[in-house]
């Protein structure tokens, strides 16, 4: 299935009914006066969140939402019935801005939270509301109001309690394998993963949370360069960053290196994002040369007032500490 975060639709809510001009001609009823009643309110577009979605695929092909219209007012007193509301299921996250403005309208953050995307119009009155002592049979009635209509732009931004960081074939990929039934695209080249994938960790005592894997990004990224720029709104939810370094072959590339890169373009792309809590950890520990560099690596990091855990995704070691560690940094305080 695609991976889609980013779509524009059109919305329309359902034009209120017309008001009806009636009058009643009922036999032993001389003065039966006006009789035209109401026309129906038409029908909202509301989007909904909803949990069991993941992408906003469905939306990409079919991009317009329009609300039902409400019936006509009758006579003999009827009020026309007003229109069905259009429901629009959208995954949790979603972002929803005014396309032309670029305002932001909503953020349905929380399952089942819905907005009123196209309000429908209201019901024109019918003439029983416009008679009066000195005017007896109106012969007037409103017009439904059109109901409203403008073009949205949704942003999906994914929620999840860990983000992952680093370098592109870094090891997020085969770390969240490891740590959840998620499965990504795992191969020895950069870029694997073109999409972001989330999976839930689930610990002992019924804890869980959940991860998220966001493709890996590269210098540059804040203005385009890669694949990860596109995805680094990902990571805006997430309430702690694990970020992934290596000891990799490539000329220029260091952990302390890769690990200021990256922190650069996350203050780049929002400073708020650099800000947010950080555990690192040194990746495929069951390279030899890279088991050799942990202890010199972990004492130049302790110099910065970090703490450099040490994991093998491919073999497992290290990584229920690690999840330990992620934890307490998300866990929430004791009643």
């Amino acid at each position: 299935m695609q991976f889609i975060d980013e779509v524009t639709i059109y919305v329309r809510g359902g034009d209120g009914g017309n008001g009806c001009v009636a009058f009643r001609r009922e036999k032993f009823v001389p003065r039966g006066g006006p009789s035209g009643g109401d026309g129906g309110d038409g029908g909202s577009v509301i989007l909904l969140a909803d949990p069991q979605l993941g992408t906003l695929l469905d939306l990409r092909y079919q991009q317009r939402y329009v609300g039902e219209r409400g019936e006509h007012g009758q006579g003999r007193d009827r009020y026309g019935r007003a229109g069905a509301d259009r429901i629009v299921h959208v995954p949790v996250g979603t972002l929803i801005k005014d396309a032309e403005s670029g305002d932001v309208l909503a953020d349905l953050a929380q399952p089942g939270a819905r907005f009123v995307a196209g309000a429908g119009g209201k019901g024109g009155r019918g003439n029983i509301h416009f008679a009066t002592s000195t005017n007896q049979a109106p012969r007037i009635a409103e017009d439904g109001r059109p109901g409203e209509e403008r073009k949205l732009r949704l942003e999906l931004k994914l929620l999840a309690d860990v983000g992952l960081l680093g370098y592109p074939n870094v090891g997020k990929s085969t770390f969240i394998a490891r740590v959840s039934k998620a499965r990504p695209k795992i191969a020895d080249y950069p870029f694997t993963t073109l999409v972001p994938n989330l999976g839930v960790v689930r610990l002992s005592g019924d804890r869980t949370f959940v991860v998220a894997d966001i493709p890996g990004l590269i210098e540059g990224a804040a203005e385009g360069h890669g694949l990860g720029h596109r995805f680094l709104k990902h990571v805006e939810r997430t309430r702690v960053l694990l970020h992934l370094v290596e000891r990799s072959p490539e000329p220029g590339r260091e952990p302390l290196r890769d690990f200021d890169t990256i922190n650069e373009e996350l203050r780049r792309y929002d400073p708020a994002l650099a800000e947010r809590p950080q555990v690192v950890a040194l990746a495929k520990l069951d390279l030899t040369e890279t088991r050799q560099a942990y202890p010199e690596l972990r004492e130049a990091f302790a110099r910065r007032g970090i703490e450099l855990h040490a994991i093998s995704a491919a073999t497992g070691e290290g990584v229920p500490e690690l999840l330990e560690r992620l934890w307490t940094r998300i866990a929430p305080p004791p009643a």
